[in-house]
């Protein structure tokens, strides 16, 4: 939007920069104070050089003129010394800096991804690996050779100024044209080094997904249109490239003028000079010391680094500013029309009203026009074939794929209006593929909780052994055991922490898609009760019929139509699930007529009584369910 690229286009890469280097404010003056030790011989070599020229070797003492030159060495060692010293200090500055930058820019990547619903950023890692990498060397690199290089031009123009005025004022005049011509080059070569840095970006982000899927795009017949892709990124990244070295040519004219003009100049005026009495031979030396061993190699290499390395770090400084920068309200995620956002849902009720979600514009809808509801304290089954979009529909009733055609409401506001952080404590989803990574088993169980608040290690042993984690989590050293190699524990075990880490959470709803698949039927069967027995709604993506004769309710999918009812209802009155039962138990088709399945749980739903009369309703025909909706509510 234009007010989110007004905000872009408002983004100071220095500011940026210097508040990162003011949080490091006393190793940065500690490296600042050596640097003024190591610019001694600069300030002093111009001065001590004239002066053993003149009270030395000119005046017939050799001796005087090499004592003074000694004193010139001596102040080498001294800058040698304070080199050394320096370097900690700029390490200091530097490794914690990029440390930060990789945290935030993480942290923002995943803060777009949750909060906005959209798909993960493909150029993130282009930015964690390569621009915060770059952005270290060079502000290693600038610091390093700016403090050096900055306090030997300001010490070799002093040291100039103190030994002659007149000599100070022919190199002035055409140094100050170089600054100002190198000023206006400025700003053009930061604009290529942005545009080369987005189109690297761009190359990364669209690359990748080809890269990858090189099988998939061989199978369809879609190595024309991949390879005109990649030509047309590489291209763009290439003219992006030359258009900076072009704009460099400048960059290096200027470089060129300034670190000779002013020699040149002095060198042409040295004969006048001196035999109008202005200048002594010693003071000629002596400024053409300053400015062949100060001033011109200090400016040369200062303003090809501002060229160079200045305008690379100005171009990556601004693009990492802008993406760890909070989305402002245009970026986030669009709001449904007219519904203004709310600071939280007033309960836990969800609800899909006329739902729908497709892959694609012309793609089969995946979801279409489901109604439903599930009532506070709910545990609703999703069961079907594979890919029928039960796990779709997981991910829709958490806010992770946003429906291409209807809402889901929790607590009666729109899921999309509500705060991306507000949906994550409301709403928990435990995938199949369970993620635990490297730290103790508190820090895992205590994942889901927000920021600034922690359960007690009671509520954490009570949930690792309701859920029948308490073997693991003993055999790992207890609740503050490391979990040095989480690939180290098997499928079903990760899938026990997770289990446990959301019993634990403050999570209303819980959404379990296949999230037992790992583990054998009596271990599913106890994590299962456990949440179940737990405040809040749970809803199952049954992967074994078993869950489905638990739940008090059963969503049947079979991507064309959708059925609601309790477990026995189903299967009287749905072929596909009889099925479905028939092959949990090892038996072709429906089970016999009046026979409970073996492993059918005691149906406790008071729609379940034997008065045919007081059934609930169907919806059994498409997914556009009739105005009068199945409505699942708690037991």
């Amino acid at each position: 939007t234009g007010a989110a690229a007004d905000r872009r286009q408002a983004v100071r890469p220095w500011r940026f920069l210097a508040g990162l280097l003011r949080a490091r404010r006393r190793p940065l003056v500690l490296a600042l104070a050596w640097s003024l030790v190591e610019a001694a011989p600069a300030l002093l070599a111009g001065l001590l050089v004239a002066t053993a020229v003149d009270r030395g070797f000119l005046a017939g003492r050799p001796g005087v003129g090499m004592a003074w030159l000694g004193l010139l060495g001596a102040t080498m060692v001294v800058r040698s010394v304070a080199t050394r010293l320096m370097f900690p200090h700029l390490a200091a500055v530097v490794e914690p800096m990029r440390d930060e930058l990789v945290r935030a820019v993480a942290g923002a990547t995943v803060r777009r991804a949750a909060d906005g619903g959209q798909a993960p950023d493909a150029a993130a890692l282009n930015r964690l690996t390569g621009q915060v990498e770059t952005m270290r060397k060079l502000v290693s690199t600038m610091l390093r050779t700016s403090r050096e290089l900055g306090m030997s031009v300001i010490a070799a123009l002093v040291g100039l100024l103190v030994l002659s005025p007149v000599a100070a004022a022919v190199a002035a005049g055409p140094l100050v044209l170089t600054l100002a011509a190198f000023a206006r080059l400025m700003p053009a070569l930061t604009a290529r080094q942005r545009a080369l840095v987005l189109a690297e970006e761009r190359l990364t982000a669209q690359a990748t997904p080809i890269v990858a899927g090189l099988r998939d795009v061989a199978a369809c017949g879609a190595r024309v249109q991949a390879a005109d892709t990649l030509r047309a990124l590489v291209s763009a990244q290439a003219a992006a490239a030359r258009a900076l070295a072009w704009a460099g040519t400048g960059r290096r004219v200027a470089v060129l003028l300034g670190a000779h003009a002013p020699l040149v100049g002095l060198l042409l005026l040295s004969r006048p000079l001196i035999e109008s009495g202005r200048l002594s031979a010693g003071e000629v030396v002596g400024a053409v010391t300053y400015l062949f061993t100060g001033l011109e190699p200090a400016l040369r290499t200062i303003l090809d680094t501002l060229g160079g390395w200045g305008v690379g770090l100005a171009a990556t400084t601004r693009r990492i500013a802008e993406t760890i920068a909070a989305p402002g309200p245009d970026e986030a995620a669009p709001e449904e029309a007219g519904t203004p956002v709310a600071a939280g849902p007033a309960g836990h009720e969800l609800r899909a009203e006329r739902l729908t979600f497709a892959y694609a514009a012309r793609a089969t809808p995946v979801v279409r026009d489901l109604d439903l509801t599930i009532g506070e304290g709910g545990h609703l089954a999703v069961v079907g074939p594979s890919g029928v979009g039960k796990s779709t529909l997981a991910l829709l009733m958490t806010g992770l794929l946003r429906p291409t055609g209807g809402r889901v409401r929790l607590g009666g506001r729109p899921l999309a209006s509500i705060p991306g952080a507000s949906v994550r404590s409301r709403i928990a989803l435990v995938p199949q593929e369970a993620y635990v990574f490297a730290g103790t088993v508190r820090e895992n169980l205590a994942y889901l909780w927000p920021l600034g608040q922690s359960p007690d290690d009671e509520r954490l042993r009570a949930s690792v052994a309701a859920v029948g984690a308490g073997p693991l989590v003993e055999r790992l050293g207890g609740i503050g055991g490391e979990i040095d190699e989480p690939s180290a524990l098997s499928a079903g075990e990760r899938q026990l922490v997770a289990l446990a880490r959301v019993h634990a959470s403050p999570a209303d709803v819980l959404i379990l898609d296949e999230a037992g698949c790992h583990l054998d039927p009596a271990a599913e069967l106890r994590a299962e009760s456990a949440l179940a027995a737990r405040p809040g709604t749970l809803v199952v993506i049954a992967h074994r019929i078993s869950s489905a004769a638990r739940a008090r309710q059963v969503l049947l999918m079979d991507g064309t139509t959708v059925l609601t009812g309790t477990h026995r209802e189903l299967i009287d009155r749905s072929p596909l699930y009889a099925d479905l039962v028939g092959r949990w138990h090892g038996g072709p088709g429906r089970p016999v007529a009046g026979q409970a399945p073996a492993a059918s749980a005691p149906d406790s739903s008071p729609d379940s009584s034997a008065d045919s009369s007081t059934a609930r309703k169907w919806s059994t025909g498409p997914m556009q369910a009739t105005a009068d909706p199945p409505e699942i509510r708690p037991a």
